[in-house]
């Protein structure tokens, strides 16, 4: 199956993705799956788990036994999307109402308008080596250090937070921030590792709500604080995706 016709079929409500995990297994057995053959009825997957049956060829027994980092990077690799973008897939079918194909045909309808670099810098995550990861964990950690630059740290944490959070509601997208946040946290944590995780993925998630709420910054004249412990001084600086993302070969 191509991934127009299961995305046509989200938009239909026509095996309309699972929500919670990457398979409920109850009701495909019940329906008598061999956990070989693929379910007549994709609605018994989820979004991911619908993507890796019928564009990846998964067996359902595959998505029962498999991590779900894992299916989060396997999705990723197949829509030829980051792993930030793929997560932003789980968690809006898992938490949204509605069919969550717009997360990959119009994202601008939950990241907001700044939804394209934010989807550069995602990507640009996907491609940071274990050293960047280090060094950006060891500057979000010495950003947070000293009791003045901490401050400085709670300071430009609450500007991005509002800063998104006023975006998000200005584009009647109230769980963008959210979504948006949650994916990057939990792509950084699987990319980063070990020492530098925590610092980087916090970090990370911050420099999302700056850049989903980056046209608020610049009108307040205000310089972005965790954006640049990645490498960019500003959103422009991001390296822009390939010209193929999102294309499925």
């Amino acid at each position: 199956m191509q991934l127009s016709e299961l995305l046509d079929r989200w938009d239909s409500n026509e095996g309309k993705p699972y929500k919670g995990s990457l398979i409920d297994w109850d009701a495909y057995e019940g329906a008598g799956g061999d956990g070989v053959t693929p379910p007549s009825d994709l609605g018994c997957a989820c979004a991911q788990g619908q993507v890796l049956i019928a564009v990846g060829g998964w067996e359902p027994s595959k998505l029962r036994d498999t991590a779900q980092s894992k299916a989060d990077a396997e999705t990723a690799k197949l829509l030829n999307i980051s792993r930030a973008h793929a997560i932003l897939l789980r968690n809006v079918n898992d938490s949204i109402d509605g069919a969550p194909s717009i997360v990959l045909t119009d994202p601008g309808k939950v990241l907001g308008d700044q939804w394209s670099k934010l989807l550069d810098f995602w990507w640009h995550m996907d491609q940071m080596t274990a050293g960047q990861w280090d060094a950006a964990g060891a500057a979000a950690r010495d950003a947070a250090g000293a009791a003045a630059r901490a401050a400085a740290w709670d300071a430009a944490w609450a500007a991005a937070w509002d800063a998104a959070w006023a975006a998000a509601r200005d584009a009647a997208r109230a769980a963008a921030w959210a979504a948006g946040r949650a994916a990057a946290w939990a792509a950084a944590r699987a990319a980063a590792g070990d020492a530098a995780w925590a610092a980087a993925r916090d970090a990370a998630g911050a420099a999302a709500w700056e850049i989903q709420g980056g046209e608020l910054h610049r009108n307040a004249g205000r310089p972005f604080f965790f954006l640049p412990l990645f490498g960019f001084q500003t959103p422009d600086d991001i390296p822009a995706r390939p010209a193929n993302y999102g294309e499925v070969a």
